[in-house]
């Protein structure tokens, strides 16, 4: 009896268990962090307001004074608060349509690198080229983008504003010697722009008169490697837009090349490998093209 009670009594091993069941929970509100989000996208279009603010707030505190002391004025004459009204409202819509050019600056960088570098290529490779962009840009969620390859021996490639609409440029070199899953990864790189909500703020930073670490501040430091993420998670291969990145850190930009011209230096920041014009690679840069391809091999 006693035997059977102790029997009864005995908790089983740990391999007589089973496995056990674990209820998933799930989070309504994750998202993957390789997804743009909409603050981002929104931080990267506040970058431009920020800087249309900053470059006007000299001629706007001038203004303001100027109000206020006709506004004072009125113990003068009745007219002169009168005056400063007019003149506060008529300045607050040129400070409205300032925007409006700050923006419309942008739509011509892409038209300017065609006409200085000549679109070149033949039938078969534009239309290599716009296959690719068609079937990655239905992954991106990105319309409308015309593919353009400029005649240049320098391995490069960017997605700017061309008038209404976009044009990914890439270079007749790139287009030749790169594999078509390496083509893949950078044509998803510039589409990945687009979607961070790059574009814009880089071709701005292209078209205006600004010092280099202005230009690259306005442009976004650090995200070529965001956009890296972005387009490895879409496409799902890092590989390829590794092997691309580790082509464009090897080459040495030939002379007579757009990218080692002193006009590069302007649209620096909207191109795949914003230092086609480096020699030596910096692995303290995150838009480095050998650290951002040595990152990638990590995944």
């Amino acid at each position: 009896m006693a035997t059977k009670q102790k029997s009864r009594n005995r908790r089983p091993s740990t391999r007589d268990r089973g496995p056990r069941y674990v209820e998933p929970v799930l989070d309504p509100t994750w998202q993957s962090p390789y997804l743009p989000s909409a603050e981002e996208r929104e931080a990267n279009g506040d970058a431009v307001r920020r800087y249309g603010w900053r470059r006007r707030v000299p001629v706007t505190i001038a203004v303001a004074v100027l109000v206020v002391a006709l506004l004072v004025g009125a113990m003068v004459s009745i007219w002169l608060p009168v005056l400063g009204v007019v003149i506060g409202v008529l300045y607050g819509f040129e400070l409205y349509h300032s925007f409006g050019r700050l923006d419309r600056l942008g739509t011509g960088a892409g038209e300017s690198i065609a006409r200085l570098v000549g679109e070149g290529g033949s039938a078969h490779d534009r239309q290599r080229l716009a296959t690719v962009v068609d079937r990655l840009s239905a992954t991106f969620g990105v319309d409308g983008v015309s593919a353009v390859i400029i005649d240049d021996e320098g391995y490069n490639a960017a997605l700017m504003r061309r008038g209404g609409g976009l044009a990914l440029y890439v270079t007749s070199s790139l287009l030749r010697d790169f594999e078509l899953i390496e083509l893949e990864g950078v044509v998803a790189h510039c589409l990945a722009r687009q979607r961070l909500g790059l574009v814009e703020r880089q071709c701005i930073a292209a078209s205006v008169s600004l010092d280099d670490a202005t230009r690259r501040s306005l442009a976004g430091i650090g995200q070529c490697y965001r956009a890296d993420e972005v387009a490895a998670a879409a496409i799902r291969y890092p590989l390829g837009l590794a092997n691309a990145l580790h082509r464009c850190a090897d080459q040495v930009t030939p002379p007579g090349s757009y990218f080692v011209s002193p006009a590069f230096s302007t649209t620096r920041w909207s191109w795949f490998n914003p230092f086609a014009d480096r020699s030596t690679s910096d692995l303290s840069d995150l838009d480095d093209p050998l650290l951002r391809s040595l990152a990638l091999e990590e995944w």
